[in-house]
């Protein structure tokens, strides 16, 4: 994905930090804002994970700094369950101005609840979804009773997350305490998407089915198995963005077919690597492929590596080609099986090769003919695929030109 920094501005002026994640391609059908959990930050991994599931089906992200945490202005100790959902729909106004109004809200944890709570207050919003979020904004406190009660007695109390410290006051308590989830939940009037694991022990699911029992359909319940609640393991992580993105289409009417024909139709394929190790996203006429590197060398081991598509494009065109050709033959060809095997080996253990010192890229291609084929039609399929346009290619002198782009 492609991303842009920038500050938008608070309702007292404040400027928040945020990120917003574009597809790889720029071809972007709606937006997104994700609401992050209690003194945690857009930078957090679940964050990232599913703004990249997201911008894969061309969704992009704005996601951001609270007001008084990480990179945004302002006290945090001012701040509120309230003044979170007016950052929330500041965000949204910055998105209607600047870009496109978002239709799609994410939470998670408390920052659900706050997306929840400012759903009504943006019109454009067409779908909700909460990642273990608290039915009631309190909750919160559950882990801070001591503090809580301190808040009681002395007006204050500082707290410590992940190392860090806060400071609460009584006015932070009380307006957690103000707003009343049940009605809000109910008056939604949108799709829900609610995402919690069983054994989250910071949120119970019981939130979660008080959240499901209260709101009206349609809605919806994913069971994040053996998660924790920070969604800390990557893999859970990115399959609560997949699922969030295959959900969300429907709500917000992502044709894929309109997605790929506006497109266009010229052979360009956009890659697209940033930060995450050596993960690559690649864009080839609305479809998006990923790439990586094993962990041996560092990468994350998310895709094929670069010389395994390679192998993939000549095994794809293979197939696709002896498909085709048995198919106009009329040939009971029922299925193509390719395996091939990418090496670098000495010039010397090549028969044709004039430099022995050499090495040379070498692919062994395997085929599987499935069908009551005679040896007549195999061996002719096997002259066929010799032929198929990626293997040509492969043979023949590749011209590669490259530039900057200005």
């Amino acid at each position: 994905m492609r991303t842009k920094r920038f500050y938008f501005q608070n309702p007292q002026g404040q400027k928040l930090a945020a990120i917003l994640d574009f597809p790889v391609d720029g071809k972007t059908h709606c937006y997104a804002i994700y609401a992050h959990c209690f003194t945690c930050g857009k930078n957090l991994k679940i964050s990232h994970c599913i703004s990249r599931a997201l911008t894969q089906h061309h969704i992009a992200v704005l996601r951001f700094d609270f007001t008084g945490l990480g990179e945004s202005e302002g006290d945090f100790s001012q701040t509120n369950f309230s003044s979170n959902i007016a950052d929330l729909v500041s965000a949204a106004k910055f998105l209607g101005v600047e870009y496109e109004a978002p239709k799609l809200l994410i939470g998670h944890s408390i920052g659900g609840t706050a997306a929840l709570a400012a759903a009504q207050a943006i019109p454009s919003c067409r779908a909700v979804t909460l990642i273990a979020s608290p039915f009631e904004p309190i909750h919160i406190m559950d882990h801070f009773k001591k503090e809580k009660d301190m808040v009681e007695k002395q007006g204050e109390a500082v707290i410590n997350l992940g190392g860090q410290t806060f400071t609460i006051n009584k006015q932070f308590v009380d307006n957690l305490n103000a707003t009343d989830m049940h009605k809000v939940i109910k008056n939604l009037n949108l799709p829900l998407l609610i995402i919690h694991s069983p054994e989250d022990d910071t949120v119970s699911i019981d939130n979660a089915a008080r959240i499901y029992q209260a709101a009206r359909h349609p809605k919806s319940f994913i069971s994040m198995d053996n998660a924790d609640h920070l969604l800390s393991r990557e893999g859970d992580a990115n399959y609560a963005g997949t699922m969030i993105a295959t959900w969300a289409g429907k709500y917000l009417d992502i044709e894929q077919q309109q997605l790929a024909s506006s497109m266009g139709k010229d052979g360009d394929v956009i890659s697209s690597t940033g930060k995450d190790h050596y993960y690559t996203e690649i864009e080839a006429d609305g479809h998006t492929i990923i790439a990586d590197e094993p962990h041996s060398v560092g990468g994350g081991e998310q895709g094929a590596d670069p010389y395994e598509l390679l192998s993939s494009s000549l095994g794809a065109c293979t197939g696709i080609t002896l498909r085709m050709y048995a198919d106009r033959k009329g040939w009971p060809l029922r299925q193509v099986n390719v395996l091939l095997r990418h090496r670098k080996v000495h010039a010397v253990d090549c028969d044709d090769c004039p430099d022995a010192r050499t090495m040379i890229d070498t692919i062994m291609r395997e085929i599987e003919l499935i069908g009551d084929l005679t040896g007549e039609q195999k061996k002719r399929l096997l002259e066929i695929a010799n032929r198929c346009p990626v293997h040509r290619t492969l043979q023949e002198k590749v011209v590669v030109k490259t530039q900057l782009k200005q």
